[in-house]
């Protein structure tokens, strides 16, 4: 018989011979005997569950090629909610986690100064910035817009999930709240931000959508598209959060204050001290940009 210390042993084995990670394989059996009510910790030397076996070995095999573990799954925890995941979306990292623990830090600001703040999460995704921002505060309106329509099919569903209260747009980046005339007192992105010639891992390039991981020659393209139309969505007063690359902290300060001199820009670090989140607190009585 097949004990599950065995199945997790050849499963790691498989991965390390791949050249993955072997704890990818632990995650995935350890995510099978969970949905089955069963213990993987303290029945290691039990006999083998044979719809589990299945279900693990097709996973190793498809890990084996380089298939993120969320898209084998078909989720992934984020800030506690488990969020659908497919080739539509990107997988939601740690670091959005950070991004998003520190914008319910703004929300709590702006709750004390507006009954009902509007917020806005463009190039949403699988929805799980502004999802978990309404789970997390319900005196927070929230509206999320993609591009894509696969993307906001699987942000939609997520949300009527999880008991979100998300209204979702379909357009490109601010364009769809403009058109509508709407504005918002905090606005929070995630945009793609990899520079097009950076070299990639193979497991994301190749299954994760590219529209969702590049952001023109430098990475900053789709911070310049929100920059330039920013002031025809945000009230006085309002504030920007944003996730970034690691090494982008100083330019897109710099070009922040470009666009708004009178604004408040800071860039914090995440858990392992590299820059990660620009926040742009605006001035109250609003001020003129340089568009630059």
């Amino acid at each position: 018989m097949m004990r599950y210390r065995d199945l997790l042993s050849e499963g790691k084995d498989r991965m390390v011979a791949a050249g993955q990670s072997d704890q990818a394989a632990m995650l995935l059996l350890n995510e099978l005997c969970q949905k089955k009510d069963i213990n993987l910790y303290m029945d290691m030397d039990e006999e083998v569950d044979p719809e589990i076996q299945t279900d693990y070995l097709e996973g190793i095999h498809r890990m084996e090629k380089g298939e993120p573990l969320g898209y084998v799954l078909g989720y992934e925890n984020f800030y506690g909610y488990d969020f659908t995941v497919n080739e539509n979306v990107l997988i939601p990292r740690p670091e959005t986690e950070e991004l998003t623990g520190q914008v319910l830090i703004q929300c709590d600001v702006l709750c004390e100064q507006i009954e009902h703040p509007v917020a806005f999460d463009v190039a949403t995704g699988s929805g799980a910035i502004g999802i978990t921002l309404s789970l997390e505060n319900d005196q927070i309106d929230v509206f999320a817009s993609d591009i894509s329509r696969e993307a906001l099919e699987t942000a939609y569903a997520n949300n009527e999930r999880l008991g979100g209260s998300v209204v979702f747009v379909q357009g490109d980046m601010l364009d769809p709240f403009i058109s509508r005339n709407m504005h918002c007192d905090l606005l929070v992105s995630n945009p793609p931000y990899i520079p097009k010639n950076e070299k990639m891992d193979h497991s994301v390039v190749d299954y994760e959508p590219n529209v969702a991981l590049f952001g023109g020659e430098d990475g900053l393209y789709f911070y310049r598209k929100i920059f330039q139309k920013a002031d025809q969505v945000l009230n006085p007063g309002g504030v920007m959060c944003f996730e970034m690359g690691w090494d982008q902290g100083d330019r897109l300060k710099t070009l922040a204050a470009k666009f708004f001199p009178e604004a408040e820009v800071t860039v914090l670090k995440d858990i392992n001290g590299k820059d990660r989140i620009l926040i742009v607190q605006m001035e109250k009585e609003g001020t003129k940009h340089d568009h630059a």
